[in-house]
């Protein structure tokens, strides 16, 4: 089968991987399921064109198994939808007429919308499982998995996903090493294709050159998948996704007078036991005081899914950003990715961008199809670039993931998320709080009292206590976001006491 021989022949060990994984659940489904009881759903689009050919080489390999025959392909008998609409492009319908002639289809043309044609199908055929080209990444592939039932409400069947871990990436890369046609649309810059409504050629394929004006290079060129749907008509979407991000506009009147608030989370069983120090909080609190943020509080936390989502959940509702630490990784006990994308009520799912950059760092290391690294949250995640970072930053609504192991490598991932700041508005940077701190040998009766009198006459400013030892002197601080209230807080102190019984620390 010329589908199966040009896979066995391409060097594209990814490539192969998701094709034998497909071909598995191909299998799978023709072994649960009689020939009779299986339909695939064809639209004309790239996906749904990989699973065409995809189909025909499972079958074959099914019926070979089965039969020990090397004959070739001479029927493909599994049933094949097509919607068929009014607002379809006339490249699709004349391809996918086209595709059913070539290939011996048996075509059965829909003119109904989607659930009352299926409904109608499902009432008249013994159809109990559909085979799908469903993507991570598309719409309606959230909670999907390679075998699911239909959603209640729906006509009972088994959707069937075979590609839906692959990426844009690898779409092409199947369609480019078999040589099998596809619409041409995909020559003149489309790259996701819905109705002749809400689909133009995408921008970022635009050939840039005076002389070729409304020219667009092909869909296999589009160097970022995750960019696949920009020619799509954008819907405004309602969700936790929608999190008002806080931009580095200090103009904006919301921002000029507000406190921001953090929270920061470290994840790790080494942490509570004792083995490991945790230096980065510290060091954090440090960083967001200086860019004048309050932190108003920081948590440790076991390597536990469960842990994380609530612990994620309950601070990104009471803060304006959440710094999350630690549980990064490809092993059992990196558990931050999946905490956090449980708290925002998404999945894990790869992407193909951030896989790349981890291919590149890590090069041999990083093979298969299931990178456990490469799995970020689902449609929350913004990866913030930086030419100082061998793998972006990765950003969830209003929660920040470091993949700091150490002050060094915080500060430089710190450094680089303030630069992206000045550029673009990560997090807002505000003036730093003004601080002092002053120290004295009295005894902590002798300061309680006039300390929670000024207290109440400042209750604009933050003053705290403490030491460092203990018969060592105590130490006040004092913070605020004017100076001149600061510097007046610490003067009042004095006045209540002796003179020279402070010391002023730098």
């Amino acid at each position: 089968m010329e589908i199966d021989k040009a896979i066995g022949e391409s060097d594209d060990k990814r490539l192969k991987t998701k094709y034998n994984n497909a071909i598995y659940v191909i299998k799978r489904a023709l072994a649960l399921y009689s020939v009779e009881e299986v339909a695939f759903s064809f639209n004309g689009g790239k996906d749904s064109t990989v699973l065409l050919h995809l189909l025909r080489a499972g079958y074959f390999l099914h019926k070979k198994e089965q039969s020990c025959s090397n004959g070739g392909l001479l029927h493909f008998p599994i049933r094949t939808i097509y919607f068929e609409s009014p607002s379809a492009f006339p490249e699709i319908n004349g391809f996918t007429y086209d595709t059913a002639q070539t290939y011996n289809l048996q075509l059965d043309i829909i003119r109904q919308d989607f659930k009352s044609g299926l409904e109608a199908l499902l009432k008249a055929s013994p159809i109990r499982a559909i085979f799908l080209g469903v993507r991570i990444g598309d719409p309606t592939a959230v909670g999907q998995e390679q075998f699911s039932p239909s959603s209640p409400g729906w006509p009972p069947f088994m959707r069937v996903n075979p590609i839906l871990d692959w990426s844009y990436r690898d779409v092409w890369a199947f369609i480019l090493t078999c040589k099998v046609k596809y619409c041409n649309l995909y020559d003149q810059g489309y790259t996701s294709i819905g109705s002749i409504h809400d689909t133009v050629p995408n921008a970022l394929l635009r050939v840039n050159d005076s002389n070729s004006k409304d020219k667009f290079k092909p869909a296999y060129l589009l160097s970022d998948g995750r960019l696949e749907r920009a020619g799509r008509v954008k819907k405004v979407s309602s969700g936790r996704e929608n999190f008002p991000s806080v931009g580095n506009d200090l103009d904006n009147e919301s921002y000029k007078h507000k406190v921001l608030s953090a929270a920061i989370i470290a994840v790790g069983d080494e942490i509570l036991s004792g083995t490991v120090e945790d230096q980065l909080g510290l060091s954090l609190c440090k960083k967001l005081n200086s860019v004048g943020w309050s932190v108003h509080q920081t948590s440790v936390l076991r390597n536990v899914i469960d842990s994380v989502a609530e612990e994620v959940e309950r601070q990104t509702s009471t803060n304006d950003m959440v710094f999350i630490y630690g549980g990064v990784g490809p092993l059992h006990s990196d558990v931050t990715l999946a905490g956090v994308a449980k708290a925002f009520g998404v999945r894990l799912a790869p992407d193909e961008e951030f896989e790349e950059y981890l291919r590149h760092l890590i090069g041999e290391h990083c093979t298969g199809d299931r990178n456990e690294m490469a799995q970020l949250p689902e449609g929350i995640t913004e990866l913030l670039h930086h030419e100082k970072l061998s793998v972006p930053l990765i950003k969830c609504c209003n929660v920040i993931v470091l993949t700091a192991t150490n002050t060094c490598e915080l500060d430089r991932e710190w450094e680089c998320l303030t630069e992206l700041t000045k550029l673009g508005g990560v997090l807002a940077l505000m003036d730093p709080y003004a601080s002092r701190r002053v120290m004295t040998s009295l005894t902590d009766v002798e300061v309680a009292g006039p300390l929670s009198k000024l207290c109440l006459e400042f209750p604009d400013i933050y003053i705290g206590c403490y030491r460092k030892s203990r018969k060592g002197p105590i130490v006040i601080c004092f913070k605020g976001e004017d100076k001149a209230r600061t510097d007046s807080a610490v003067e009042a102190l004095r006045e209540k006491f002796k003179e020279g019984v402070f010391d002023e620390i730098e």
